[in-house]
């Protein structure tokens, strides 16, 4: 049989309120589905499947064990689900409670609006299912409100001013998460902690090996991987502990190298920078330069 993801793609609204057995969207961009009774058959959706608008989804509930980094935690608090359009989505454990709020709304909805723009700074739109935003219960409210005043504003008052409306609703929402997840790297500090941990193992393995010399230079791909989260989670949960994102990361651990190499070794500025993992020793020569405000060479004289 054939494996092919057309007959899964949903380009439009309408097409994805008909699969659910739902009348069409009062409007052709913007929907919101409010299944908080859980009546409505999310699960019978095709897994996976591709959207072409962005979509929030908010579970009311999460029963059993759901993975989160290296680990599996027990949740039965709300969370939130973030997704980009033409992501691949589903393929996972199905949840099995499906009530809460699912926000779909097309990028073209947003042409003319600097959130069309701003949304692209969201980092959290390509987290993975399992770096889900986990809420307590007073953000639970606080978003639950966000979302039924956009259903308001959608069943109600659709008129010249709607989009306004919504979009600035929007925007809140995202701010609200923005902000809910900068509180659950702090609250599970154990959990971001113990990644840190691991990240700093990952990088002080790679450049004491022949990593480097074999593969080039860490990416924040390569080291998203070995961790089992999206580059997008690594960096924003790194960044939140330490200032600093995961490409800094790998930048600080590759100075701190180059800069024993300079001091106790007599190899060339050239043999350094291709042990490292540089193709070009110029780009050596120019990242170094930049985070120590000195050359190689010049680092090398002060300890002569």
């Amino acid at each position: 049989m054939k494996n092919d993801l057309s007959n899964h793609r949903f380009n439009s609204l309408s097409r994805l309120h008909k699969a659910l057995g739902m009348p069409a969207p009062v409007h052709p961009l913007v929907s919101l589905i409010n299944n908080a009774d859980g009546t409505i058959p999310l699960e019978k959706l095709p897994s996976p499947h591709i959207l072409s608008f962005y979509k929030i989804s908010y579970k009311m509930n999460f029963q059993g064990k759901f993975k989160y980094g290296q680990h599996y935690y027990d949740f039965d608090e709300g969370g939130m689900f973030f997704v980009s359009p033409n992501q691949i989505t589903g393929g996972h454990v199905p949840l099995s409670d499906q009530s809460g709020y699912t926000l779909l709304f097309h990028p073209d909805f947003l042409l003319g609006y600097e959130l069309a723009r701003k949304i692209k700074e969201y980092g959290f739109f390509s987290y993975s299912i399992h770096e889900a935003l986990h809420l307590s219960e007073k953000e639970k409210d606080t978003i639950i409100a966000v979302f039924q005043s956009i259903e308001e504003e959608l069943r109600d008052r659709i008129d010249n001013f709607s989009q306004d409306v919504v979009i600035s609703q929007i925007e809140l929402l995202l701010n609200y998460a923005n902000r809910f997840y900068n509180r659950q790297f702090i609250t599970r500090k154990a959990v971001s902690s113990d990644l840190l941990q691991k990240v700093e193992e990952i990088l002080q393995g790679y450049f004491q090996s022949t990593h480097s010399q074999k593969h080039g230079l860490p990416t924040v791909q390569f080291l998203s991987a070995q961790l089992n989260v999206s580059g997008s989670y690594l960096s924003d949960m790194l960044r939140s502990l330490t200032g600093q994102n995961a490409q800094q990361h790998i930048h600080s651990h590759l100075i701190e190298k180059a800069k024993e190499q300079l001091s106790t070794s007599h190899a060339s500025i050239s043999e350094i920078a291709y042990e490292l993992g540089f193709e070009h020793p110029q780009s050596f020569t120019k990242l170094f330069k930049l985070k120590t405000s000195v050359s190689p060479l010049d680092f090398r004289r002060s300890f002569n």
